[in-house]
This record gives C-alpha cells, structure tokens and sequence, in this order.
C-alpha cells in the first residue's frame, strides 16, 4: 500500500515538473504566445520617450553670409528651488505651512534655519556671478527676481484659473484665442478675492513644472569662464554649468527689420501654428518668430525643424526612432556687407541739423533679377538685443521696429512724375512736344504752384526752355505734371499706378519655399504668412486694405488728379514700391515683382505678355509682365531722367556734376529724379544706373522731414551707386579714375 502511495507520488511530481517545463519552454521559445504578448505589451505600457531639441534652420545672404543661426553658448543655471528663497512670497508660504505643523515652534525654527542658510548660499553665488560678469552684485540679484517673478506669474496665473473657470476675463481671451495678460489676470485674481492671505493660500498650492526646472542666469562668455564656473560651482547644489541653443546675429543691426527675431512662443496664434503634429509644436522654453512680417516670422514653417525621439523600453531596449529633421536654411537676395555699408553710411551722414536723426529708407533693386540688394530702414536696433529691450524699442517716438522701407507710406512727390509721363503720353493726352506754359505767375486757385515761381516770383520754366516732356521732367515742373494728370481720366491714372506696383502688395515668398513646409501654405493654410507691407494709396481718402485686383480699387475723385500729377494729396507710396516701379522703367517697360527670398533653384524667368487692360494683379511670381509702353514714350522719359542728373539745371546735376566724369571712367551712366514733399515734407531722390554690358540697378531713397530731393536725398542716392560699382553690381570699380 506505501509503495503505491509513493509511485503515485512521484508519478504526479513528474508529470507536474512535465507541465512547469513545457510551459517555462513556451513562455522561452515561443515568441508568439500570449505571454510573451503580455510581457511585450507591458515593456511597452513602462517605456520611456526622449525628445530632442529642434534646430532652427539658418538665414543667409545671397552670397552665404549667415545672418542668423542657433549657436550654442554655456550658462550658469540656477534651480528655481534655490532661487526662490530669494522671494518673499515663497518665504511666507513655506513660513506658513510650517505654523500649521504638530510642533509648529520647532516647524517654524527649522524652516527659518532653511531659509536664512539658503539666502547665505545664493548671496555667495551673486558675488562670484558678478564677478564674472564684472557688474555689481544687484545686476544678478535683479535677475534672480526677474526668475522668480516668471514662475510666480505662472503660478499666479494657475491659481486664478483654478479657482475661476468661469471668469469672464478668461471667456474673452479664449474667444480671440489670445493669451491672458498677467495684469489681467491679477487684477482679475484681486477683485475676485480681495483677501491677499486667501490668494496666497491658492498659489502656494499650485504645484507646475517650472518650479522644478532650472533657468539661465549668466551667459559665460569665453572657454576660460566655462571652465572657471565649473570649478567655481563644482559642489554648489542648485547651481549647473548647461549649454543653451540660443539664436544669434552676426550682423548684428543691420537689415534687423527685414530679419526679425525670435522669442519663446507663448502667444496662442503661436501654439495653434503647429498644433498637429506631436513633434513640431512648441514645448516650453522654445522659440518662434517673433516680429510679424520678418523673415523669422514670415518663413517659420520652414526655418523650425522637427524634433527626433526615441522610445526605449524597462529594459533600456531601443523600441522606436523618430530622427530629428533639421529647420531649412532660407537665402536672401539681400548683399548683407552692401547693406551694412549703406546703413554705416546714413547713420554717419552729416545730414542736414534741422531734420535731427532723421528717419531713412534706400532700396536698391538689380534689375535684370528683380533682386532686393539692399532694403534699409534707420534708425535701427541690435537684434541680439530685441528680445530684452523690445518695450523700449516699441515706446521709441522714432519708430526702429517699423520697415520704413516696406511699410511706411510716403507721398512720392515728384518721383511719381515719370510714371505721370507714361500715363500721359500712352493714352494719347499730350504728345512729348506738346508745351505746358510754367509762366512766372501764380496758379489758379486749388492748384499746386511750381517750385521755381515759389523761390521766385519773377520767374518759371518758360524762362529756361520750351516746357515740353523731357525738360518738365529735367526741372521738375509742377505746373506741367498737375495739368497733365487733370487730362488723364481718373480710372486711366489709377491703372497706370496699379501697373507700375503702386496700391498693392508686391513682396511675396517664392512659391517653390511651400515644398519645405510641413504643410501645404497656400493661400488659405495656416502656415502662410504674409510680409508687413502696406498697399499704398492710389485713390481718394484714407484707404486701407490689401489689393491684389484694379476692380477692388476705390474710385479717384477728378479734383485729385492735379494733386496726384505732382506725388502729393492722397497719394502714398512704399520706398520698395518706388525702387520698384523705377526698375519696370528700367527695363523699358517689363514688370516684375521684387525678390527678396532666394528660390531653391535657379531663377527662371516666364515672359508672359499683358497689355495694360488685362492687367488685373501680379500673383505670378518671377514673370516679366509687358505693360504696353512704346518705344517712344520710354526714350522721352529717359532723356528726361537723364538730363535730371547729367545737364545743368537738371534738379540733381549739382549733386552728380562733380562726380560724372568719374562715373563715365566707371562705364556707368545715372538716370534719375528728385523729389520733395509738404504736409509731410520728405526728401526722395529714385532712378537708375546703367553700365555698356546693359548690367542696371534701381534705386529709391526717402528722407523723413527733408526738404529738398536735390540736396538731402540726391547726394545719399550717388554714394550708394557708387558703392554698388564697388561691390561689382554694375559698372567697373577697377577703372583708372584720375583724382
């Protein structure tokens, strides 16, 4: 009976050891059994993702000179645990919670040791910071503050939102899908809880990640401050030595309109942008174009790169792998040294002392390509700067963030006189040998004077030539022009302007940029952002809007085209938009849109032909539109520019006179036109230059409050060109000029 019992026994315990062994065998080998699903599957539930940091894609000039780009720089960090025992606030909350313990005498002891031992610590670390930075010790305090000033607001902010869900402060913002303003915010936080004790209950609650991130508080500036900092700060907690991507500007001021900047991306319409995709949106702490209409705002969606991850499973396995794409590199058409030169030229120019610091703009365009060589705009401002400074930039009366040369609308004056001429002589209103009298006498009543009468009532025009075409454009006759424009139908002198860019938008992104998108920028998408430009005005009265069809024009009133005729009343014009139009002239009559942004490929020019009553808008980017003029009208307008600058009694010969021989030793020839306004008074010099090889640049300059082209923007116009044939854009700087 015993021996059975123990057969039996060992019977089972076998066959039990069978069952363990094939089941510890299939959880083993077979990979496709549940268990292994199982264990998968947890692995999965317990991995752990990794993201990297993005890299922001490069500006470059059109020769590769890099304008912007991320670069890495080292930085004391400072933990906000330590940096906020310099604050108060945090000081009566950690007091508070102390009086509430069992002991609370021995509570609030230790918690005043902690506090007194922690504020010993960060005074040691403000002077050793000062000393690196070579300022005095209240520079770092100060920024130590500014630290927990940001968290505070954050958690200000979080506490508000908490106990107020329904306020109506946050209904709105939400609405217009703005953020909330901190001085919203408190002063909403105080009306609703008046209790200051209350309030600071509720934000010592709030519990966020920035309390448990650190922050940069010293830029370490060389390699040998990088490595005294770490031995400095070896043993200090709370304090690391971090590198920081940061965005930089090798430039500088120059051309900071048209660049921009970035900043950290906190605005909704910033979140929204990229909101799709896990791995392009912003995460705290990263950065976006900031300035609307810039070159880091306008090109984003290309310029931010993609973040790479990595998903690692508990066992430190890589299980996915996402690779970081790189932000693509955007070219300008911009000559950055030609830039700098012009912008160090203006700032150091003795202008006239009762304009003070005057505001200025210059663009130069290359004709042949529609290039934007130079867009300046004075004064300027440090874009390493702008970050940090921008409430002093925005409340500056003299206006440095705004593009002067793309935004600010200007009445053109007599610059507009050439596209009077054009208007005039093809809808058959004058013929070029047609005289208009300029007598010595007063105009009627509601008309503009001309200039020569106002310095001399003895004399006018008729006193000089015969006041035909070329010799009303060489002397700038209003008499002439006024007249003229009043003969031309209004709707005619509209189309005309619209033709030549005027009252519309003409700076566009080349189309070809959208491959590089994450998404499809088209006219509609979200990722398509548009330069801040102004149209300009080509009819009566204050108009606003953006125009990219002449039926959406508003109507000229027949009273204004007098005015219009001379670049005065309501008419207003961009710097770009003169250079522009100079160009199209320049080319005898060939339209093109300018370019600032490089196309990824060659430039290929479609001649696609228009006469001027199909035109309806310029969309096609890169096409050379015909606007109808004829030979003949071209010639009277160049020999009448021509005689502007190199015959006497031209209105620029005495700024170019001394200087023709040596533009002629260059193989260089100028066509231009003065101008000047009231009501405002501005300064325009616009024309052209032209080599024998047929190389030709465009030029538009504006000085704000000059008073006459001929002397305050005529001589600013020479030395550009002249710095242009220096930078081989035209002519020969290399020739034998005699002294």
């Amino acid at each position: 009976m015993y021996q059975k019992r123990i057969k039996v026994f060992v019977i089972f315990s076998v066959l039990l050891l069978a069952v363990c062994v094939f089941r510890l065998a299939q959880m083993q080998l077979l990979t496709a059994s549940s268990v292994q699903h199982e264990i998968a599957g947890l692995k999965l539930r317990r991995s752990q993702s990794k993201q990297f940091k993005t890299i922001r894609g490069r500006i470059l000039d059109r020769k590769g000179n890099v304008l912007a780009t991320d670069e890495v720089r080292f930085w004391v960090h400072i933990d906000y645990q330590l940096s906020s025992f310099l604050d108060e606030r945090v000081q009566q909350i950690k007091l508070a919670r102390a009086a509430k313990r069992r002991d609370p005498d021995a509570a609030l002891a230790k918690a005043d040791k902690e506090i007194r031992d922690k504020l010993e610590d960060l005074h040691q670390i403000i002077e050793k910071c000062a000393q690196f930075k070579s300022v005095e010790p209240s520079v770092i305090w100060d920024e130590i503050q500014n630290i927990n000033d940001d968290v505070w607001d954050v958690r200000i902010d979080q506490a508000w939102r908490r106990k107020f869900p329904n306020s109506e402060v946050l209904a709105h913002y939400n609405s217009i899908k703005r953020s909330v303003p901190i001085s919203k915010v408190i002063a909403d936080f105080e009306k609703e809880l008046p209790d200051p004790n209350e309030r600071l209950k509720l934000i010592g609650r709030v519990d966020i990640m920035e309390m448990y991130e650190s922050r940069p508080l010293l830029e370490l500036k060389t390699d040998d401050d990088v490595f005294a900092a770490q031995l400095e700060f070896m043993d200090t907690d709370g304090i690391q030595i971090l590198p920081k991507g940061q965005r930089f500007y090798p430039y500088r001021t120059v051309a900071a309109q048209t660049i921009g900047w970035v900043g950290p991306a906190t605005q909704q319409q910033d979140k929204e942008l990229f909101a799709d995709d896990r791995l392009l949106s912003y995460l705290d702490n990263e950065v976006c174009g900031k300035r609307p209409g810039t070159i880091e705002y306008v090109c984003e969606s290309i310029l931010r790169g993609r973040r790479g991850e990595e998903t690692k499973d508990i066992d430190g396995r890589l299980t996915d792998q996402t690779k970081t794409q790189f932000g693509k590199d955007v070219a300008l058409t911009l000559d950055i040294e030609l830039q700098q030169r012009i912008e160090e030229y203006l700032l150091d120019y003795p202008h006239n002392p009762n304009l003070g610091k005057p505001g200025i703009s210059a663009v130069v365009i290359d004709v042949e390509r529609s290039d934007i060589l130079a867009l300046v705009s004075l004064p300027v401002f440090d874009l390493n700067r702008a970050r940090y400074d921008y409430g002093n930039l925005l409340a500056d009366p003299d206006n440095p963030l705004t593009n002067r040369a793309i935004y600010e609308q200007y009445p053109p004056g007599s610059v507009v006189k050439p596209l009077i001429l054009a208007a005039g002589l093809e809808t058959g209103r004058i013929t070029p040998e047609k005289i208009i009298h300029c007598r010595p006498e007063p105009a009627p009543e509601n008309w503009p004077n001309c200039l020569i009468f106002r310095r001399n009532p003895l004399a006018g025009h008729d006193n000089l030539w015969d006041n035909y075409a070329r010799n009303a454009i060489k002397g700038s006759c209003n008499i002439y022009f006024s007249q003229l424009a009043n003969m031309i139908d209004p709707e005619d002198l509209q189309r005309w302007l619209f033709a030549f860019g005027y009252g519309q938008h003409i700076l566009f992104l080349p189309a070809s940029l959208g491959e590089l998108s994450p998404g499809a920028p088209g006219e509609n998408s979200k990722f398509s952002r548009d330069f801040r430009q102004s149209s300009g005005v080509i009819s009566s009265g204050f108009v606003t809007g953006k125009f990219l069809s002449f039926k959406d024009v508003p109507v000229l009133r027949k009273s204004d085209r007098r005015w219009f005729g001379i670049g005065q009343g309501d008419l207003r014009v961009t710097p770009l938009q003169v250079a522009n139009a100079i160009a199209a002239i320049a080319r005898e009559g060939w339209f093109r849109l300018p370019r600032l942004v490089l196309d990824r490929g060659e430039l290929r020019i479609q001649n696609s032909k228009h006469v001027l009553s199909e035109v309806e808008g310029f969309q096609i980017l890169n096409s050379r539109i015909d606007l109808g003029i004829s030979a003949d009208t071209m010639a009277v307008i160049y020999d009448g520019m021509s005689a502007v600058v190199n015959e006497s009694q031209g209105t620029a010969n005495k700024q170019f006179g001394p200087y023709l021989s040596t533009l002629a030793e260059q193989d260089v020839k100028v066509y231009g036109k003065t101008g000047s306004t009231e009501d405002p008074e501005h300064a325009w010099f616009a024309g052209f230059a032209v080599d024998s090889g047929a190389r030709k640049i465009a030029i538009a300059v504006v000085v704000e409050g000059g008073q006459r082209g001929s002397s305050d923007a005529a001589p600013l116009a020479r030395d550009i060109i002249q710095f242009c044939i220096e930078a081989g854009y035209i002519g020969n700087a290399n020739a034998n000029i005699k002294n």
